[in-house]
């Protein structure tokens, strides 16, 4: 139950490309009949130790505009390729004449389904500057309606942020409470603000007018507003607009100017009524920020990034009234349609991601305060635009500080944040694509391989990702287009698909990493061996994951619980080998022998589950989700527990409340918290202190062990997750036993619990029970 084989291989390879199903049903019937959708996971730009990067231009089919690949039929004497997915016949250009059988280009390999093109510049279809590649913007936007200690925390950790940022990296400034300040960084002779009101929405246009960076000229800035940085940058020579020179400079030129910014810098002084919350007017500041970055030149990376310290409660992008006696919506009020605020919010988030797509920025919130923020509201422009989101408590946490800190990292622990990104599928002839589930936006491409049902980002053979990172992944949902006639065993019983993605890397180079891949085509009415052989259960369960919480927003009244059971019931009644009306007589192929105990694991989750858990959090689990990696994925839904014992190697063990033990400490890993649980004996020998005590060595070793492998897990995450050190019976416990199958509760305690275990105070079904029933139901005559 722990899955401890997810760690040890490399499932996803140098495609980074992962599928519910190895080899494809033939027809749409017999595609729905699998239960489990037909999806792909891919994470478009991860790293891999065997990536060629090639310094030359991709020679592409002239009909369907594929990349050539290792899959192409290529006449090495007529110096000829032809295209696999539209059977187009291309010639070789002149610099290929060489090539021969025994001397092929790189992406004629088959060991090299995915290689990386470096694009010079000049070849670029988005007008960069040919000379140079454009250092990317850093727009920061804080919250200053926070009591002093918090202030001081987020200003500390700016301060550290920008002293990291590389020397070319332009940045930017916003403070705002209950009206928005832009601060001009370029006027060094005294501190320039320009003000902005908080209760009334911005355009683009006014914004620009109102800096005086309006196209009509607007005020031109006089002797000493501008101060152009050294070198090149991605606002040289913009013509009229080179006046944003004043708010945005090169960290190396403004890191003093802003250190002394920030040390002047006072909490929000708007006065705020007894029984009243603060006037705070996060959707006009991050609009004022969009507005601003729309000067730039187009093309050039730049992130917002937002530290908000509570709800916003003033002008458009509104979560809760002033009135403190009106609390923050809840999940009762989104159902009951309660929340006076919700609909008006996500539209006007919506429309600022549009926004953000379009010039090609991205949008980051670090959240922390102890009430909700709007985490809900602003997913939708998050998402569309590839942002990270943080939640915290505080920003004096370490989840806030370390989080923030690893954005600006480079070297090994980097996390690639990449720009202006761009994916292109190319598909076979019976592949239809529904949409993607993740963090991008539909460009509207229309064409032969748009399915007619859509889900998530639809309607489009093509997708906007504005910001990227190493990590993103992203899960794209194909149909089979009806071809009953097609004959498996015909002329061509593969498929192929190619994913098409370019992107400006994090030192400004234009990439694309083309990654094509082979599946083979099955005819399911003869037998389901070959399905079954090349079903990945991991996957299968994360896209059914994805596919609820989806629904759940997208979906009146939808019921998760019972959809989940639906779908295992018919997958188990379809691939189980059993006698009708027998449950005894049911077994599941090793193929499918996980995926009953995640699914009942994701039925508690807090993805399906949105009991105890706020509509931010939700939405922040959400993001989560659709986003990370299959294996990370996997730890959110089941998490990882690991057991620390005397004389004994450290062992994963089941996520069971009968693995608790009172000489044993436990290591749970749920990705959004790690939870280090010692056992009552160990609890009460570390209070008396024998770890300190000579001879007790093996003891104090057994206490450091968990927790060394605890900073291994936090070291290599991104967000950083919350860690817990609790004892049994003690208030944290709750971290671990919410997480544990309930196999002895109050009710069976006798005859289950073993000396020195617990037990779980819930109503909720065991996973034993769970399989009995779903055994039942799965061999009852449809």
């Amino acid at each position: 139950m722990a899955a401890p084989e997810l760690a040890q291989t490399d499932p996803e390879g140098i495609e980074g490309v992962r599928m519910t199903w190895l080899n494809w049903p033939r027809s749409k019937v017999e595609a729905s009949k699998c239960v489990i959708p037909i999806a792909a996971s891919i994470q478009p730009i991860r790293p891999h130790v065997d990536l060629q990067i090639l310094p030359y231009a991709p020679l592409r089919c002239k009909t369907c505009s594929s990349v050539l690949n290792p899959f192409c039929r290529v006449d090495f004497t007529a110096l000829i390729w032809i295209c696999p997915f539209c059977f187009q016949r291309n010639h070789f250009p002149q610099h290929y004449s060489s090539m021969s059988q025994t001397n092929m280009p790189a992406e004629l390999y088959p060991n090299f389904p995915s290689i990386e093109y470096s694009i010079p510049n000049n070849q670029n279809p988005q007008n960069y500057n040919p000379v140079v590649a454009p250092s990317p913007i850093f727009l920061f936007v804080l919250d200053t309606c926070m009591i002093e200690e918090e202030l001081e925390a987020a200003k500390s950790a700016l301060k550290r942020a920008i002293g990291m940022l590389p020397d070319n990296a332009m940045v930017g400034f916003i403070s705002y409470g209950t009206q928005v300040q832009v601060h001009e960084l370029g006027f060094s002779e005294m501190s320039k603000v320009y003000v902005f009101r908080g209760s009334k929405d911005m355009s683009k246009d006014q914004v620009l007018e109102q800096l005086g960076l309006g196209v009509s000229g607007g005020r031109r800035s006089g002797p000493g507003m501008q101060k152009t940085g050294g070198g090149p940058s991605p606002l040289a020579g913009a013509g009229p607009n080179s006046g944003i020179n004043r708010f945005l400079l090169p960290a190396s030129e403004c890191e003093y100017a802003l250190d002394s910014l920030l040390d002047e810098l006072a909490t929000d002084q708007w006065p705020v009524a007894p029984g009243n919350r603060a006037l705070r007017c996060t959707g006009v500041a991050l609009s004022v920020a969009a507005g601003l970055l729309g000067a730039s030149t187009a093309g050039t990376g730049a992130r917002i990034i937002a530290l908000v310290g509570g709800p916003c409660t003033e002008g458009p992008g509104a979560i809760v009234s002033k009135d403190l006696s009106e609390p923050v919506r809840s999940h009762k009020d989104l159902d009951k349609d309660a929340a006076p605020f919700f609909r008006k919010a996500v539209h006007f988030y919506d429309e600022l991601g549009k926004q953000l797509v379009s010039q090609g920025h991205v949008l980051d919130v670090f959240a922390s305060a102890l009430d909700q923020v709007g985490i809900a509201e602003m997913k939708v422009a998050i998402e569309k635009t590839g942002g990270l989101v943080v939640l915290a408590e505080s920003f004096a946490h370490s989840v806030f500080k370390d989080s923030f800190k690893r954005i600006f990292e480079d070297g090994e622990q980097s996390l690639g944040l990449s720009f202006n990104g761009t994916l292109e599928i190319n598909c076979s002839k019976d592949i239809k694509i529904q949409g993607i589930i993740g963090p991008c936006t539909s460009l509207e491409k229309k064409g032969p391989a748009v399915a007619n049902t859509v889900i998530g980002q639809g309607n489009t053979t093509a997708w906007k990702m504005c910001g990227l990172d190493r990590s993103t992944c992203l899960t794209i949902f194909f149909d089979v287009s009806s071809s009953e006639k097609s004959d498996p065993a015909g002329p061509n019983p593969q498929l192929y698909i190619q994913f098409l993605t370019s992107y400006q890397s994090h030192d400004g180079q234009m990439r694309l990493r083309v990654t094509t891949v082979t599946r083979r085509w099955v005819d399911s009415s003869l037998g389901n061996e070959d399905l079954v052989q090349g079903f990945d259960q991991e996957v299968a369960a994360v896209v059914l994951a994805r596919l609820a919480s989806y629904k759940m927003e997208v979906e009146e009244g939808f019921d998760a619980t019972r959809w989940v059971d639906r779908n295992l019931i018919r997958l188990c009644s379809k691939f189980g080998d059993y006698r009708k009306d027998d449950p005894a007589s049911f077994t599941l192929n090793p193929c499918f022998s996980l995926f009953p105990q995640i699914m009942f694991n994701l039925r508690r989750s807090q993805f399906v589950q949105v009991f105890n858990n706020s509509p931010d959090e939700t939405a922040y689990f959400r993001i989560l989700l659709n986003r990370e990696s299959i294996s990370n994925a996997i730890v959110m839904i089941q998490p990882s527990l690991v057991s620390y014992a005397f004389n004994a190697h450290p062992v994963p063990v089941l996520l069971d409340v009968q693995s608790i033990a009172a000489d044993r400490i436990l290591l749970l890993d749920s990705y959004f918290s790690v939870v280090i649980f010692h056992g009552m004996t160990i609890a009460q020998w570390r209070n008396m202190g024998y770890q300190n005590q000579q001879g007790h060595e093996p003891f104090a070793q057994l206490l450091q062990s968990p927790h060394d492998e605890a900073q291994l897990i936090i070291r290599e995450r991104f967000p950083v997750p919350r860690l817990v050190v609790c004892d049994q019976h003690g208030s944290q416990a709750r971290f671990l036993l919410a997480k544990l199958n309930p196999s002895a509760t109050y009710n069976n305690a006798n005859e289950m619990m073993n000396s020195g275990s617990d037990v779980i105070f819930t109503d909720d079904v065991s996973l034993q029970v769970f399989i009995e029933h779903l055994q039942r139901l799965a061999v009852q005559a449809s």
